[in-house]
């Protein structure tokens, strides 16, 4: 059973203690005028304690689960805001540090030429995962928001950017009868030859299925992305896949130099429909 250190004194399966956001407790916060709840946890799995960021809106919950799985240089306040966002349209979004393996809790920044060396780092980190262990971690944020009163009971849902695409179309396959939305935002290895590629794993679910692809993505090409989509069509499912036109890897993240506005607002639309059709 998935274990907690979190700031809530309710009483569930899981012990909770507060371990406190970056030296502090729970807080709100306030994100485009909308209020979210947020706070840290350490959530007990096989291999260790996650730190986790859990954000949700204050009333009216409640609210449907989103899993928001992070990109290869790990967590930063970047993807906190974006799990933010997602939180502030009614969601109770979980951010897992999937580094926590190696004791890792943020990399820092790996934007340009003074930060060779972390963004070296963050490709050996990458290799310190694979879909077994990352699927123990879904297990565990799967039962934790079954445990919390914040969450919905119903339908989850799980996004995951660049390595962590995979993941999350691997995630529905894993849960077919809880999550059931997922969405591969410039994911890599979209094709490969092994049992857990995401045309594969597509094949395991009949959750509704997303992938968003750039254009100009050499961890993805387009010859992958057409051979995808024949996959897709050839064995059913229920999936989409859509390249953004122009677009780089990296598209969504505000800080990279190959952030596209116009591009990532669609990300979000497609995000919020996707969630809103099949989680609410």
């Amino acid at each position: 059973m998935a274990k907690a250190k979190t700031g809530s004194t309710r009483k569930t399966s899981a012990t909770k203690r507060a371990r406190g956001l970056g030296g502090r407790g729970r807080r709100s916060a306030r994100i485009g005028g909308e209020s979210v709840f947020e706070q840290q946890v350490e959530i007990a799995t096989k291999d260790g304690r996650m730190n986790t960021f859990v954000c949700h809106p204050e009333r009216g919950g409640p609210h449907p689960a989103v899993i928001f799985l992070m990109d290869a240089p790990g967590i930063r306040e970047e993807l906190r805001d974006m799990a933010r966002r997602l939180g502030t349209v009614g969601y109770y979004v979980l951010l897992p540090n999937l580094y926590y393996r190696s004791n890792v809790e943020e990399l820092g920044s790996v934007v340009g030429e003074a930060n060779i060396a972390t963004r070296q780092r963050a490709l050996q980190l990458m290799t310190t995962i694979d879909t077994p262990k990352v699927m123990q971690d879904i297990d565990a944020l799967v039962e934790f928001a079954a445990d919390d009163a914040a969450a919905s009971k119903g339908p989850m849902g799980c996004v995951g950017y660049c390595m962590s695409g995979p993941y999350a179309i691997n995630a529905a396959a894993r849960h077919p009868e809880r999550i059931r939305a997922a969405a591969s935002i410039y994911g890599v290895a979209l094709v490969a030859d092994r049992a857990d590629s995401p045309h594969l794993a597509a094949q395991r679910t009949d959750a509704r299925l997303y992938f968003g692809c750039a254009e100009k993505d050499h961890y993805a090409p387009l010859e992958m992305i057409d051979k995808l989509r024949v996959e897709l069509a050839a064995h059913g499912g229920n999936a989409e896949v859509e390249i953004y036109a122009g677009a780089q890897h990296g598209f969504a993240f505000p800080s990279r130099p190959a952030y596209d506005k116009p591009s990532a607002e669609r990300h979000w639309e497609r995000l919020f429909a996707l969630f809103g059709e099949e989680l609410k």
